[in-house]
């Protein structure tokens, strides 16, 4: 479980570095490409994080992502806004996945600016209960 908390932070941090606190840094592809594949490596993690919390706890048996986070909040592995920022980080990745025409700079420097720390949110309530 460690390993997905590490994999989590590198990749934010990894964002990061790529982004250079410059949105310009969203105009160059490869960095585009870079800072997506991180943010999308981290939920990922994410995910994998909580599915395994779950199945070993057994708090459930979550159909979607989504509702694995619904069920660390149900048993308080993680608060409700986590589990509300973690639920809307895997909408972003949804699009990034699927509809990577559709993907939205001004929203993905948002997250970049406003958002990655709610990974970071997420693997400190996870370390304090494992």
């Amino acid at each position: 479980m460690l390993n997905k908390v590490t994999t989590i932070e590198r990749c934010m941090k990894r964002v990061k570095e790529v982004y250079e606190d410059n949105p310009k840094s969203l105009f160059d592809f490869t960095k585009q490409d870079s800072i997506i594949l991180n943010i999308q490596r981290a939920c990922e993690a994410s995910i994998d994080l909580a599915m395994h919390i779950v199945s070993i706890h057994k708090l459930g048996l979550p159909q979607t992502s989504r509702e694995a986070f619904d069920l660390l909040e149900k048993h308080e592995y993680i608060n409700a806004q986590t589990a509300k920022d973690m639920k809307s980080m895997i909408g972003f990745r949804d699009v990034a996945i699927h509809d990577y025409q559709k993907l939205n700079l001004d929203i993905m420097q948002g997250i970049i600016e406003h958002y990655l720390e709610d990974f970071i949110q997420y693997t400190k309530q996870i370390v304090k209960v494992l």
